[in-house]
Formats: structure tokens, sequence, C-alpha cells
């Protein structure tokens, strides 16, 4: 099992929902976050000058079967690529183990049911 976590753009996080849909990857948690980038620049916008150099972005995280990595990381890299520096990292996680809390199943089934085995 690997944990995927990929930091993007908040305007490509709904893209990157459909494509992780669209890949059968049914359960993801997301979150807002703020970091600092390489870029440190000021901007005006109206007469007033604001600091760029903290950058709000999206966090997905995601769990999933060794066998699902590669499509997953595919549908995010596709779904959030707009070929400008910003696009963000996507980072590939070992996991030790899992367990379900109802049932106590542990393992990769526990992140999915029998029997949607695909």
């Amino acid at each position: 099992m690997k944990k995927i976590e990929a930091i993007i753009r908040k305007t490509k996080f709904e893209d990157v929902k459909e494509a992780l849909l669209a890949a059968d990857i049914e359960w993801f948690s997301y979150y807002d976050v703020r970091g600092e980038g390489k870029m440190r620049q000021a901007r005006i916008y109206r007469g007033v000058m604001y600091d760029t150099s903290c950058i709000e972005r999206g966090l997905v995280n995601v769990v999933v079967r060794d066998k699902n990595v590669e499509k997953t990381v595919s549908a995010i890299q596709s779904a959030a690529h707009t070929g400008e520096v910003g696009d963000g990292r996507i980072f590939i996680i070992p996991i030790e183990d899992a367990v379900r809390i109802r049932t106590a199943e542990r393992g990769d089934i526990a992140l999915y049911n029998a029997e949607q085995e695909k």
C-alpha cells in the first residue's frame, strides 16, 4: 500500500477530483494548505503591494493498493498540469498497515470491500 500526497493549485482541485473518480479512486481526503515556495516576488493589485511568498494550495491524500499507484499518480498529474511554475508536487509514501475499524480487517482489504474487487 502507498499513501499519495499531492500538493496542487486550488483552481485545479475539481479537475483532480474528477480524474480520480474516473480512475476508480473513490476515497480521498483534501485540505486547504499554505506553504512557502521558491518564487519570491511582490505583486501590486489596486495600488497595494502583496507578498506572494505564502502560497495557498490544496493537499490531496489518498491511500491505494500498490497496483493502483501508477494510475492514481497519472490521474493527478494529468489533471493538475498547467505547464507553469507552481503546478505542485506528488509524494508517494509506503504504508505499513491499515485497519478497518468496523470489522478489524487488516492490510489492503481494509481499503476496499472484497465484493468490489476489480
